[in-house]
């Protein structure tokens, strides 16, 4: 019996269930498009290859077996299967359900990022956005290794074999404790920073924050005051609140407040995101949100991609 299943075609299964609704081979012939023949034989073949009788002939037409309404109860239910899995397979391949993997390094509070992940999950309902968040070393890994669909990065970073789309910008912004003599600017230079302590977090972004920090103070002849904590952004915008420093952040996170903290846009500064990608990978739905992530962008006029080689 085994190798009866396993030589057994699906337009066996689709001809005795036609057979046993009309109670004819002639007519299931007929609604089928194909030879009464063709149905009789492939029945016959469907019978022998499980070792029983399906239908009983007579000159009418058939009538089912008591083995044949057995069967037929689970040919029904396997061509349902056999259907929604073609569907199902049907909508992944044109990006119309699944999942995209998606890297973060800026916040979802407001902003690009938010927006984009509004809109295509909208115009989408059925793809799965799983969201991941770390840096850009790690994400730009996961991407080359195709467990990650498409990271949001900070500036152009290196990501060897990657495409590269730069999307949008942010101000960059100080979080001052309330009643600091800066609260009151509405607009913070670098020079006025010049002899302030900063706070950053140890882990992402926390070394991006510094670097950016050394290479602009660098640029007045100061070397900056900078101290990591081994604490998340919630708990180290606490620690600006008590005094400890300032530290920066993107004009996305500044959605979310807390107490005794206040934020000011630092000059002209701008950062720029961009999306990563595999050309590699294959994931309809990755397409999808490409799309419509450089549809948003048009306006700022920041969609420029470009291939790592």
């Amino acid at each position: 019996m085994t190798g009866g299943v396993e030589r057994m075609e699906l337009r066996h299964l689709r001809y005795m269930v036609a057979a046993a609704e009309r109670g004819s081979f002639r007519r299931a012939a007929k609604a089928m498009g194909v030879h009464e023949s063709a149905i009789s034989r492939r029945v016959r073949d469907l019978e022998d290859e499980i070792g029983a009788a399906l239908f009983v002939r007579h000159h009418g037409g058939v009538q089912l077996t008591h083995a044949g309404n057995q069967f037929l109860v689970r040919a029904r239910k396997a061509l349902r299967h056999i259907g929604h899995a073609a569907m199902d397979a049907g909508s992944h391949g044109r990006g119309e359900a699944g999942a995209v993997r998606i890297g973060i390094f800026s916040s979802l509070a407001s902003g690009f990022l938010a927006d984009l992940l509004r809109s295509f999950i909208a115009a989408h309902p059925a793809i799965r956005p799983d969201l991941v968040e770390g840096g850009p070393s790690t994400h730009i890994n996961a991407i080359q290794r195709l467990e990650l669909d498409v990271a949001f990065l900070t500036g152009e970073p290196s990501a060897e074999g990657c495409d590269v789309a730069q999307l949008w910008t942010e101000r960059v912004y100080v979080a001052v404790p309330l009643g600091d003599e800066l609260s009151k600017m509405a607009v913070i230079s670098w020079a006025a920073l010049y002899e302030r302590h900063f706070i950053i977090s140890d882990t992402d972004p926390g070394p991006e924050i510094h670097d950016y920090l050394i290479k602009h103070l660098a640029d007045l002849g100061r070397h900056p005051s900078i101290e990591s904590h081994r604490v998340g952004r919630d708990n180290l915008m606490h620690l600006v609140a008590l005094g400890r420093g300032l530290t920066l952040t993107s004009e996305a996170t500044i959605a979310t407040r807390f107490p005794g903290v206040v934020y000011r846009p630092l000059s002209d500064d701008l950062l720029t995101f961009c999306a990563v990608w595999s050309p590699r990978n294959d994931n309809p739905a990755l397409r999808r949100l490409l799309s419509l992530a450089k549809s948003l962008s048009a306006p700022q006029g920041l969609a420029r991609s470009r291939v790592d080689s």
